[in-house]
């Protein structure tokens, strides 16, 4: 699910353009999907014309890494021509760590970009994407943006190896001065279920540092948010749940077409436990990711007294 800005109020469509990636990050969640390779242009297109029917006004190009396709140009263009108004890029953004790309990316029609990023040095980040200098190329692509004055809203996966780590993540944002950035708590699906034992943090111990990174966003007047967490684990921070700010979005895949994405990821993807009945946050939580439980249980989920 890519990341958005707290102001979108309206519809957009992610688009998966294709899998293939020069990252080979141990929690990437599509990681199965790599023997599709990618989509084709024409593909695409047609989604994006077929979104804008559906009143979509604003496009998320995912991946895969879809800043390595020869066409990403062409596909921006697209998108502009037909009148979206938010067309984000969610990337490793190590391309845009070339000055004419980024250049050439925003004059094609981007204006908001969501770079990943998931350790606060190079040897944390380089071990978690599998890929040597990926950490300096996504940290001067960010300083690229940041000069060229544009929306940056970063997105870390939490893991085990980084959790505690996400405070001195934090103060690296606020040195780069992101407008907005986002903790999600990783999904085991793809590498992230083939390296569950791993990656995969108990809820319980990475909620405190996830809080702290926000706090520190907070202080600095940047804008924060969690995704994946239960509210009961965060007391204190229900706010910043993203869950709670994540616009009606429709997802665009190979062969395959999400109308709801909200509807999908509450009935399929998260699972709520029979103590969450009992909980004031009962009608806005969705509960954690239905594999986590399957895994490590719902001890952890403890229900909030307090009026609904």
């Amino acid at each position: 699910m890519g990341n958005f800005s707290f102001n979108m109020g309206f519809k957009r469509v992610d688009i998966k353009t294709g899998f293939l990636c020069n990252n080979n990050c141990r929690f990437c969640v599509q990681a199965h999907k790599k023997r599709f390779g990618n989509r084709s242009t024409i593909d695409i297109k047609r989604d994006l014309e077929e979104a804008k029917k559906n009143n979509c006004e604003g496009v998320v190009f995912t991946g895969g890494e879809p800043t390595i396709r020869s066409d990403i140009f062409e596909l921006v263009i697209c998108a502009k021509n037909l009148g979206f108004k938010i067309i984000q890029l969610q990337t490793n953004a190590r391309m845009l760590s070339y000055n004419k790309f980024c250049k050439e990316i925003i004059k094609a029609g981007v204006n908001e970009f969501s770079p990943a990023i998931h350790g606060h040095t190079a040897e944390l980040h380089d071990y978690l994407t599998r890929a040597k200098g990926s950490f300096n190329q996504t940290v001067k692509a960010i300083k690229n943006l940041r000069e060229l004055d544009q929306y940056i809203i970063t997105n870390t996966v939490v893991v085990k190896p980084n959790y505690k780590h996400l405070p001195a993540l934090a103060r690296l944002l606020v040195k780069l001065r992101v407008d907005q950035f986002q903790f999600a708590f990783m999904h085991a699906v793809g590498n992230a279920y083939t390296y569950f034992n791993q990656m995969m943090p108990k809820v319980s111990l990475a909620a405190p540092y996830i809080k702290k990174g926000l706090q520190i966003g907070i202080d600095n007047g940047i804008k924060v948010m969690a995704e994946a967490m239960s509210f009961c684990t965060m007391q204190g921070y229900e706010k910043y749940c993203s869950e709670f700010y994540m616009p009606k979005t429709e997802i665009r895949d190979i062969n395959s077409f999400d109308p709801s994405f909200e509807k999908t990821r509450k009935e399929y993807g998260k699972i709520k436990f029979p103590q969450c009945k009992e909980c004031k946050f009962d009608n806005v939580c969705e509960g954690p990711w239905r594999e986590y439980a399957e895994k490590m249980g719902s001890k952890e989920f403890q229900a909030v007294k307090g009026k609904k």
